[in-house]
């Protein structure tokens, strides 16, 4: 069976109807994390989910060995274009370990986790993520909060979006605690459905994925400006975690 992500982020459609996303904030949030962090130039960063790789070039750019990673083949065709001697780009699934032990840090951007139907799987990705760092390696998740996202599902339940001549019709629910969103994607003369399915993941959720791997929770942040992390007020939810 195909999970939704798997056909939903390799459509044009799907690239089509975020192409508004501020890089602006993106590439701010970037540079933040990556001054607060300090890595040595040259330390080794794997981009977990990294689409078509604009966040990974952005890191590279920076002095750092970037390895993009990402499960959609068309997102990867276009990130390879970007590719030169410290940024490489890979089609591979997330729940797999990619190289053990190789990374000095792993980022997972801009709510790239929860995809999963079984907690069988997000307990697998987290494996896989810490296995890829080296000893004392960090991991960055970067998710949205839970009270922002629910608020915005009884502030948007609804919405028409258009791109040209493709007319997008979106229903947001929350359900089986997860956030649902229904795209109905109308192009000329031909529609199709598509469904969003993402679970709704806490604080208390990512800790006890990820600190009985081996990692331990050294800070969390709560906006991409780095201000602290508040449960009811803020937009994300930034953890990092070092390996052991």
């Amino acid at each position: 069976m195909s999970h939704w992500f798997a056909t939903w982020f390799d459509t044009e459609y799907y690239h089509l109807l975020y192409n508004h996303r501020n890089e602006t904030e993106a590439n701010r949030f970037i540079t933040n994390i990556l001054n607060y962090l300090a890595l040595p130039h040259g330390s080794r960063i794997l981009d977990i989910a990294c689409g078509k790789g604009r966040h990974a070039k952005a890191i590279a750019d920076r002095g750092y060995q970037v390895t993009g990673i990402d499960l959609s083949t068309n997102s990867i065709q276009e990130a390879s274009q970007l590719s030169k001697d410290d940024l490489h780009f890979f089609v591979h699934d997330m729940r797999e370990p990619f190289a053990e032990n190789q990374f000095d840090a792993g980022f997972n951007f801009f709510t790239s986790f929860g995809y999963f139907e079984t907690e069988a799987e997000h307990l697998q990705a987290a494996e896989a993520f810490v296995k890829n760092l080296k000893p004392g390696g960090l991991l960055l998740i970067d998710f949205v909060n839970k009270q922002h996202a629910l608020n915005n599902i009884q502030q948007h339940p609804s919405e028409i979006q258009q791109r040209g001549d493709i007319v997008y019709d979106i229903e947001r629910v929350f359900e089986n605690n997860r956030y649902v969103k229904r795209i109905s994607v109308c192009d000329t003369d031909k529609c199709a459905l598509f469904q969003e399915s993402l679970k709704a993941l806490t604080k208390a959720d990512f800790i006890r994925y990820f600190e009985p791997l081996g990692v331990n929770l050294e800070k969390t942040f709560g906006d991409y400006q780095l201000n602290a992390y508040s449960e009811i007020e803020s937009p994300r939810l930034i953890l990092l975690f070092r390996k052991k």
